[in-house]
């Protein structure tokens, strides 16, 4: 009888907002939820048998990393990213992405893709080659955004890999919730759901890195005399350290984030205010990285421009609204063209259990999430306020499993415990995967409701948890190799399921052609390409 008072006070108290209502319209309206898009985005890094980072090139038997469709790099040659088209099946999208795995595994080599995101040992970090891209003035600037970034924050936070997934609502969805008649005239609408899904990540999305972050552990090597390692680690003396509570140090500010942007006053209440101070922080002087300068003494680029962001996809989020761009269009002009057209979620570790890095669990369950931040109510928020946020991922990502850890809500003093809100949150969200089960005929989605909210009873139960016991037995390195050779062994020997060798093989040289032709078709020399560009 406790329990069930106890329940009830969480609502009494708004511990989440009440979707009652939502909830209802949705359960009566399954179809809208028919056609959801989404996309899949794998970093990895490529490494020796041993765990070091691989010194190689990227292959050429895979194509131009700058104009193939399915394999790229990201900051380094040694950073691999795969990505799928947009599909509307889950199971599909994970095949096609396997299928990635599989033929660069076969293409590799005795080369691996190191399984984690935070990276092994790293022997000498100036010896980690920016990722290449050609000749063109566009590879170059490629190369060169790459160059500031290393100047800017280290080669190391840049080589630390994650999934991104990229989701959308049909068009039935907006119809049906907001009586938007077609994407052109209801762009408006559209945007502004897409704003009240991200403010509500903003606020509850540290439930990603509570399930889900993988990274509770770091190679000693990673820290290379930074202050953060003042930081209470346990180590095993070999050479890898953690904190025993930890989630996800990724997303911690060891990791892949930046202090110096938090008072860029970006905001998501309108999508004019969003673009406009993303606007305004690539156009602002900054004075450390003037004091910097473009050039060397020796008339070596050291980075595009001076300014607070040299582009506008520097900015650290663990969220972006995200529309397609037209050749030559700036991410903010495509959203102010068209609209926001999808998100594109950036909180997932790599998911060491799988060999692809992530899983269909996990899609499930961040489509169930999603779903529910775009029918609860989202308040504006206050730059103030994203800050305050910003507090509750940090208390889950350095010790979200720790004993009665606690959750603010918003900026006030009101505190729960995290597995009060989780529950709370996962009530919702069963029925939002009821929902999506009648669509599909079967109860996948519920029983990832079921598996998953386990662990706000367990923490031992998180991938945390589990591969933090694997990293303690065997040291991040020993873990990270014997995980990328199994993984390497698994996928060389497994069969293409939707591609075939010709397409790889297609995409490979159509992709060479393709930068060849865009090589031999530049008319300016490249300080008169970027000159153009700021201008």
């Amino acid at each position: 009888m406790l329990n069930k008072n106890k329940l009830f006070t969480q609502r009494e108290v708004n511990v989440i907002p009440d979707v009652s209502k939502a909830l209802s319209w949705l359960e009566a309206h399954p179809d809208a939820l028919k056609g959801i898009g989404r996309g899949i985005e794998r970093e990895s890094l490529r490494v020796k048998p041993d765990g070091h980072l691989a010194t190689t090139g990227h292959p050429e038997s895979l194509g131009s990393a700058l104009k193939h469709d399915w394999i790229t790099t990201d900051f380094a040659e040694t950073l691999m990213e795969f990505i799928t088209p947009v599909d509307q099946s889950i199971d599909r999208s994970l095949a096609f992405l396997r299928d990635i795995h599989r033929h660069v595994a076969r293409e590799l080599g005795e080369e691996r893709l190191w399984p984690f995101s935070m990276p092994g040992y790293i022997d000498d970090v100036d010896s980690i080659e920016l990722a290449q891209y050609g000749s063109s003035n566009i590879g170059k600037m490629k190369t060169l955004y790459r160059q500031g970034l290393k100047n800017r924050y280290s080669a190391l936070m840049q080589i630390i890999s994650g999934v991104h997934y990229n989701f959308s609502l049909p068009l039935s969805f907006w119809q049906e919730w907001a009586d938007v008649k077609d994407l052109e005239s209801g762009k408006e609408t559209i945007s502004a759901g897409y704003l009240r899904l991200i403010r509500n990540y903003y606020r509850f999305g540290w439930v990603i890195p509570y399930l889900f972050g993988a990274s509770p552990a770091i190679c000693s090597s990673f820290l290379q005399g930074r202050e953060e390692s003042k930081l209470p680690f346990e180590t095993d003396g070999k050479g890898t350290l953690w904190l025993p509570h930890a989630t996800s140090l990724r997303l911690s500010d060891l990791g892949y984030t930046n202090k110096s942007q938090s008072g860029l006053g970006i905001t998501f209440n309108s999508l004019e205010g969003y673009v406009a101070a993303l606007k305004a922080a690539i156009k602002t002087p900054s004075e450390e990285y003037a004091a910097m300068g473009t050039k060397d003494a020796d008339g070596n680029w050291l980075q595009l421009n001076t300014n607070v962001l040299q582009i506008e996809n520097e900015l650290y989020a663990p969220i972006r609204p995200k529309r397609v761009t037209r050749s030559g269009e700036a991410p903010s002009d495509a959203l102010l063209r068209g609209g926001i057209e999808y998100i594109e979620v950036r909180s997932l570790d790599i998911n060491p259990f799988s060999a692809i890095g992530v899983d269909a669990n996990q899609a499930r369950f961040l489509d169930l999430f999603l779903i529910w931040c775009t029918l609860a109510d989202a308040p504006e928020m206050s730059a103030d306020e994203l800050l305050c946020t910003r507090k509750n991922w940090n208390r889950v990502v350095m010790e979200g499993r720790k004993p009665g850890q606690v959750i603010a809500v918003g900026c006030s003093e009101t505190e729960h415990t995290l597995v009060e809100v989780g529950k709370a949150l996962f009530a919702d969200l069963r029925r939002v995967a009821e929902v999506l089960d009648s669509n599909h005929g079967n109860t996948q989605y519920q029983q990832v409701c079921d598996q998953l909210v386990a662990s706000f009873d367990d923490p031992e139960l998180t991938y945390s948890a589990r591969i933090l016991h694997a990293i303690k037995e065997n040291g991040l390195t020993g873990a990270g190799v014997a995980l990328a050779e199994q993984y390497r062994h698994l996928l060389c020997e497994e069969s293409l399921e939707i591609l075939t060798e010709d397409d790889f093989s297609r995409q490979a040289r159509e992709s060479l052609q393709a930068q060849e032709q865009l090589e031999q078709s530049d008319t300016l020399d490249f300080e008169s390409y970027l000159a153009g560009r700021e201008g």
